[in-house]
């Protein structure tokens, strides 16, 4: 497949605001700044290969062994990892999803099934969806919240596809990344299952809830060991740098800033949301700190000749034109966006309505 390009690409274009990335609105908290500024000095010594103080801080903050635990140059490395480790010649993805889980699997050699998940639906996965866990199948992969379309799936659907998974001897990876930015996490999280389920993958990472994505840093979670220490085999040396170690043991401590972007993510969606709609886009209901929303073509680059870089989603398997996803932003920076779609609104040149 070719390689998806992402949002964030702020290095082709040095916008106003970038909306692209899915970035926390309040930017890389003081505790991860000065933990950075602390490790420079060591600069000079190789970064832990175990992560033992970062294992260590995690496996507190999940409440998981830390026999059970990776960690990675980010969730992407992850993904990877476990593709290669595992060898899958069959697995399944939904569509829209996540470019990576594709790219990793083709890396590995794998053939690949999707199921399409049906806007009339709301892209949620129908009862259908388990009857596309068969025998044959190696690997499954599921995001929740999904990116890009927001969805967040039921704890009852994730048990039973957990289930299916086991009985059919299929690994299930389940994206947890975006986890962080719903109003419950815990009752969202599978992390509590793990012992139950050995077929079970999570991945997690600092990039998004911690707005820190140029250190990459993510982790996996599972009982499993067997398949931990083949994706260990699947990395290379010194993998997390100690910038990123620091770094991700500091975030962990940082509860008041993450409560403090929840807040201001779940008022400023809804002023999004409501924004949105009353230009006549169709949204889709969501559940982080990301919306994906129906408007007009073209919108994506009349926002950019603008100085807003939004999403456009079109390159994502399932979707076509006419289809974007905004991160959620501090309010004078969702305002200044709206403003500019309610120009492209009531333009009729440079857009064109799909609704």
């Amino acid at each position: 497949m070719k390689k998806q390009i992402h949002g964030g690409d702020i290095y082709t274009c040095r916008p106003k605001a970038d909306f692209s990335a899915n970035i926390n609105p309040l930017g890389v908290p003081d505790r991860v700044r000065q933990a950075v500024a602390d490790c420079i000095g060591d600069l000079a010594n190789y970064p832990d290969p175990a992560c033992r103080k970062l294992r260590r801080a995690v496996a507190e903050f999940e409440k998981v062994p830390g026999e059970n635990l990776i960690f990675g140059n980010g969730a992407a490395e992850l993904i990877f990892a476990a593709a290669f480790a595992k060898k899958p010649k069959q697995a399944l993805l939904l569509a829209p999803g996540f470019a990576e889980y594709e790219q990793a699997l083709e890396a590995a050699g794998c053939a690949v099934r999707f199921y399409d998940l049906r806007e009339e639906a709301g892209f949620y996965p129908g009862e259908d969806y388990f009857d596309r866990i068969t025998e044959d199948l190696d690997m499954a992969f599921l995001c929740s919240p999904n990116n890009p379309t927001g969805v967040c799936l039921r704890p009852e659907f994730l048990l039973r596809a957990a289930e299916r998974c086991r009985e059919k001897d299929v690994l299930l990876v389940l994206d947890e990344c975006f986890n962080g930015f719903l109003d419950d996490p815990e009752a969202c999280s599978m992390k509590r299952k793990l012992a139950a389920y050995p077929n079970l993958l999570i991945l997690k990472a600092f990039t998004k809830l911690y707005a820190m994505p140029g250190l990459r840093l993510g982790y996996a979670m599972s009982a499993d060991r067997e398949l931990l220490g083949e994706m260990e085999r699947m990395l290379q040396p010194w993998n997390v740098s100690l910038p990123a170690q620091e770094a991700g043991t500091a975030a962990l401590g940082e509860k008041a800033y993450v409560e403090e972007a929840r807040n201001l993510i779940k008022k400023e969606r809804v002023y999004l949301t409501e924004g949105l709609g009353k230009l006549g886009f169709t949204v889709f209901e969501p559940s982080a700190n990301f919306i994906f929303f129906k408007g007009p073509v073209g919108l994506a680059d009349f926002c950019k000749a603008r100085g807003y870089l939004i999403r456009d989603c079109k390159n994502y398997r399932g979707l076509s034109e006419g289809y974007y996803r905004i991160a959620v932003r501090r309010h004078e920076e969702n305002t200044a966006l709206l403003d500019v779609m309610a120009e492209a609104a009531g333009r009729n040149s440079g857009v064109q309505e799909r609704m």
